[in-house]
C-alpha cells in the first residue's frame, strides 16, 4: 500500500526559486525498493531525484539514493546540497554541529553551512589526466568546435563520468549548440572565462544526453571535479564563481573554495514545494 511521506521540491545554486537546478526529495524512504524509486524518478523527469534513508555508517547522519530518469547515480552535487537541506528543513540533527555527513555509494560525503549556504567537500576522483583524442575527436564533433578551440582537457570523474574542456572564453561556451546524437554516452563539461567586470569568474555548461539530461542547469558533481583540476594545475585561484544556465534561462551561481586539503562546492537552496507523497 501507498504510504504518504514527507516531500520537498527545491532550486538549488540559486538564491531565487525557478533559477537554480531543481530537485525532488522523499524523506522516510525505508520500505521503497528500486522499482519504486525509479519509477517515482521517471515521473518527476527531473534530472535527479533523492530519497533519504537512515545510515547504515556510524559516522554518517543520513543515507541517500539519487536517482535520474534513467538510473541510480553513486553520486552528484546538486542533489547533495539539496537533501541535506531538506534534511535539515525536517528537522535532520547531525552529529556534529559543524558539519552534516552524507553517506551514498561514493562513499561519505561532507557538508557545511557557510553562512546561509550550503558546501559539500569534493569528493576523490575516479579518474583523471587528459582526454584522449579519440574521445577529443568525438567531443569536438558534437559541440561543433574545432581541435584548437579547446585550450586545455581533462577527465574529471567522480562518479557521472565527467570528462571538461576549457575553450578560449565563457562566450565561446553559451555559443555552443550541441550535437547530442555524436555526444553519445559522454558527459562533457565545456568552460570558459568571464569576461572583465563579470560577476563571476567563468561560465560553464554540462551535457549527459545519456542520462537524459540532454543539458543539466547546474551541476555540483562537474564543478567540483574541475575545481580539483583547475587548482591544482594553476588555471583557477583558491576562490572563485560559476556561471550556469545561462542558455536555459537559470541564474545558477557555484560558490568553490579551497580551504586546506579540502575543496568546497557551495551554492543557495530554496523551497519550492513541501508538502507529502504517496508512495
Amino acid at each position: 500500500m501507498p504510504a504518504s511521506r514527507r516531500f520537498h521540491q527545491l532550486d538549488v545554486f540559486s538564491n531565487q526559486p525557478l533559477l537554480g537546478n531543481a530537485l525532488a526529495v522523499v524523506h522516510g524512504a525505508t520500505g521503497l525498493d528500486d522499482k519504486s524509486m525509479a519509477a517515482f524518478a521517471r515521473w518527476t523527469n527531473l534530472s535527479e531525484t533523492t530519497f533519504l534513508l537512515p545510515p547504515s555508517h556510524p559516522e554518517a547522519d543520513y543515507r541517500v539514493r539519487i536517482f535520474t530518469p534513467e538510473g541510480e547515480l553513486p553520486f552528484a552535487g546538486h542533489p547533495t546540497l539539496g537533501s541535506c537541506f531538506a534534511w535539515l528543513q525536517a528537522g535532520g540533527r547531525p552529529r556534529n554541529s559543524s558539519e552534516v555527513v552524507q553517506e551514498c555509494p561514493v562513499g561519505l560525503v561532507k557538508v557545511r553551512r557557510d553562512g546561509s549556504r550550503l558546501a559539500f567537500a569534493a569528493p576523490p576522483m575516479k579518474r583523471t589526466g587528459e582526454v584522449d583524442e579519440i574521445t577529443l575527436s568525438q567531443i569536438t564533433a558534437s559541440l561543433g568546435i574545432g581541435r584548437s578551440d579547446i585550450l586545455r582537457h581533462q577527465w574529471v570523474d567522480n562518479g557521472p563520468g565527467w570528462c571538461v574542456v576549457m575553450l578560449p572564453s565563457a562566450e565561446h561556451v553559451r555559443q555552443l549548440k550541441p550535437d547530442f546524437v555524436q555526444m553519445g554516452n559522454l558527459a562533457v563539461g565545456a568552460i570558459g572565462k568571464q569576461e572583465p567586470g563579470s560577476d563571476t569568474d567563468f561560465e560553464i555548461r554540462a551535457f549527459v544526453p545519456s542520462l537524459a539530461v540532454p543539458e543539466d542547469p547546474v551541476t555540483g558533481s562537474l564543478n567540483a571535479g574541475v575545481a580539483q583540476w583547475m587548482m591544482r594545475e594553476g588555471l583557477a585561484p583558491a576562490h572563485y564563481v560559476v556561471a550556469q544556465g545561462t542558455q536555459l534561462q537559470r541564474n545558477g551561481r557555484v560558490y568553490l573554495d579551497k580551504l586546506g586539503d579540502d575543496i568546497w562546492v557551495g551554492g543557495d537552496v530554496v523551497v519550492c514545494i513541501d508538502g507529502q507523497v504517496m508512495l
